[in-house]
């Protein structure tokens, strides 16, 4: 892939790997120095020209790489150049790949989740027409001695069809442990994560912490032995006897029988509407004639005797006449 400014001044070694901050690289002793502004401006075009052929290739609808995600995202990008004479004698790029490391949660064999943290490959791209000639073996090659990886180790983002031959004829990795989500793992990438410690390890810890400390452990705690399932009864109407209570019957009936004894400071009545006053204990059934007796025994209210004294014609046989007559002739006093 050729381009209208000096690649091979641009990127003085082979292989140049950018971060984040799309730094140019530092330039040959005796070579003129371009404003640094443009050389930043053509490593940006550099790598959204990539991303762009990158999209093609894997038949997606939009780039993955550009120079905008690589300046917002920690992704560190390897690319190759083509050093040998052009027609414009300004040197080609052949392709890039683009690595970072990611949080996910992976299943491993046993179908278990797993936070890791593994360097992924996020995009690899060669020039279709330098493709079959070793270029992506050894660009391949410098990211794993660069970033210190093993292939089984590397978490794979969407990996095309090519790229799953490409691994395949070199590096051996066929395998794969299915995920839930668009990343490929291959086998033996649980070898060196997650290790447990082992037991002679644990067991020579314990055995150093008992001789530093020589005090005693408390007895353990003997719990009750456990029930046997045949003593246990099924919940039956009969063990529930104990919960049935006699039905008393509605008021007044419930309170007649019997004579409850006042309490020795009984609580105050309200006088609100909202709460009707305590019914006390019936009294038994008086006769009527007894009942008459003890009506005409009862003296006088002191303020009925106020009323006859005050109105001396008021007796009680005056207004029996007064009341016997007519509603016409009642209204005429």
């Amino acid at each position: 892939m050729e381009f209208q400014f000096d690649v091979d001044a641009l990127f003085p070694e082979r292989i140049t790997v950018l971060d984040q901050h799309l730094r140019p690289p530092a330039r040959r002793p005796g070579t003129t120095t371009p404003a640094r502004v443009d050389l930043q401006q053509q490593i940006m075009t550099i790598i959204d020209e990539l991303g762009k052929a990158s999209a093609k290739a894997q038949n997606l609808s939009a780039p993955i790489t550009s120079a905008s995600r690589m300046q917002s995202n920690r992704h560190v990008v390897y690319i190759l150049k083509d050093s040998s004479a052009r027609p414009a004698g300004k040197g080609a790029i052949i392709g890039f790949i683009k690595v970072g490391y990611k949080k996910l949660f992976v299943l491993d064999d046993r179908e278990a989740h797993n936070e890791v943290e593994p360097l992924c490959i996020l995009d690899f791209y060669i020039h279709e027409s330098v493709q079959r000639h070793g270029h992506g073996r050894e660009l391949f090659q410098y990211m794993l001695q660069k970033e210190r990886v093993e292939p089984h180790q590397l978490a794979i983002d969407r990996p095309s069809q090519k790229l799953l031959k490409f691994l395949n004829k070199h590096y051996n990795l066929e395998t794969t442990v299915p995920q839930v989500n668009n990343f490929v793992i291959f086998e033996g990438f649980f070898a060196h994560q997650h290790r447990p410690p082992a037991p002679s390890l644990r067991a020579t810890r314990h055995s150093r912490a008992a001789a530093v400390d020589p005090t005693p452990t408390a007895p353990a705690r003997k719990l009750p032995p456990k029930r046997a399932e045949g003593d246990i009864k099924p919940y039956s109407s009969s063990d529930r006897e104990f919960l049935k209570v006699a039905v008393e019957p509605p008021w007044p009936l419930n309170r007649a029988p019997r004579r409850a004894t006042p309490p020795a400071h009984p609580p105050p009545r309200s006088s609100s509407l909202g709460n009707s006053p305590e019914r006390g204990p019936l009294r038994p059934f008086v006769p009527e004639q007894e009942l008459l007796r003890s009506l005409r025994l009862c003296p006088p209210h002191p303020t009925a005797r106020l009323l006859l004294a005050a109105d001396p014609g008021g007796s009680p046989a005056q207004r029996r006449r007064t009341s016997s007559l007519p509603r016409s002739e009642e209204s005429r006093y």
